[in-house]
């Protein structure tokens, strides 16, 4: 049994707060927040008890903590967390800045305490599939990978003048994705963008459209396509393609039922945002985590996999303002 003390009570943190509970071997000992009506609210659904920042880190009974705060909080937190030698699950990004993740990092190494990146999508179970049946040898060695991630609708500005981008905010994950199913180093990044869904996230000087070519070292290639709008719903698809045969994964729909009369065909369309689309994966992502912590499993996604993908998020941004191809 491990004792959770969860930092942000917002959207994130009430997914986590639920699995948390539910898990048979995870206590939600405490709740933090900046803001306490946050905090309370979250308390009265779950029973734990608000708490400080200071408190949680002084607590040599609680034994990990879960940081879904906001972004320019988390290196902070998660080097107090080291130093309080308590396993950390951390929301991505660890930080924007290269530079402050690998300090980070550094600060985690030396305090020798388990660190898991929340790039949830590899507990997605089709997309672990996919990656499981291509290290099985089912088609070959892998050739080109291509994955499609559209969100239903963009956010409001306010959140896109400090998500870090598009590449930083929503591609990473696709970054992660692509270097977690070919298993082999990114050697060049190419990146184009427009803003083309709504003018106000090009005035605030971001993009919410792409589409970013990967070289990874063997010569495979990868194509990510990206917009802030599909208009129909969460559009989350993978397709791998070896020498020997292809692996894909498509959309998990709102329902599997389909109408076919002599006007065509019709089925449901894609469940409509990430927290339905992905609740599997942060169901089996916190059972992760829970092994990590008491010692059954070397973590999937941790510190290297978080600076790995912000360095191809940063070259893309490079590749996009330069209009060249940006070599790693």
């Amino acid at each position: 049994m491990i004792n959770v003390a969860l930092i942000g009570a917002g959207r994130i943190g009430q997914v986590h707060s639920a699995n948390i509970v539910a898990h048979p071997e995870s206590r939600l000992v405490a709740i933090v927040d900046a803001f306490p009506e946050a905090a309370l609210s979250l308390s009265e659904k779950t029973g734990a008890p608000v708490k400080t920042l200071e408190e949680v880190m002084a607590d040599p009974g609680i034994d990990a903590v879960v940081i879904g705060s906001a972004t320019d909080t988390h290196a902070d937190f998660i080097e107090q967390a080291a130093r309080s030698g308590k396993a950390i699950f951390c929301e991505k990004p660890v930080d924007l800045s290269l530079a402050r993740v690998q300090a980070c990092l550094k600060v985690v190494e030396e305090c020798q305490v388990p660190l898991l990146v929340g790039f949830n999508r590899r507990f997605d179970p089709n997309f672990a599939a996919v990656r499981n049946r291509y290290q099985q040898g089912q088609i070959g060695k892998a050739e080109s990978v291509l994955i499609v991630s559209r969100d239903p609708s963009p956010p409001p500005v306010s959140y896109i003048q400090r998500s870090g981008g598009l590449f930083r905010d929503m591609t990473i994950h696709d970054f992660d994705m692509a270097c977690y199913l070919v298993d082999e180093p990114v050697v060049a990044v190419t990146a184009r963008g427009s803003c083309v869904v709504d003018p106000a996230i090009g005035e605030a000087g971001d993009i919410d459209t792409a589409v970013v070519t990967l070289e990874f070292a063997s010569g495979a290639l990868g194509t990510i396509v990206n917009t802030r709008r599909s208009g129909f719903g969460y559009d989350q698809r993978i397709e791998l393609l070896g020498a020997e045969g292809m692996l894909r994964a498509e959309n998990q729909l709102e329902n599997t039922v389909q109408l076919a009369n002599e006007q065509g065909t019709a089925v449901a369309n894609p469940q409509y945002f990430f927290l339905e689309r992905y609740s599997a994966a942060y169901k089996a992502e916190w059972a992760h985590f829970v092994d990590v912590a008491l010692g059954r499993a070397q973590c999937l996604s941790g510190g290297k996999e978080g600076e790995q993908a912000l360095r191809l998020a940063d070259a893309a941004v490079e590749s996009w303002t330069t209009g060249k191809t940006v070599r790693l």
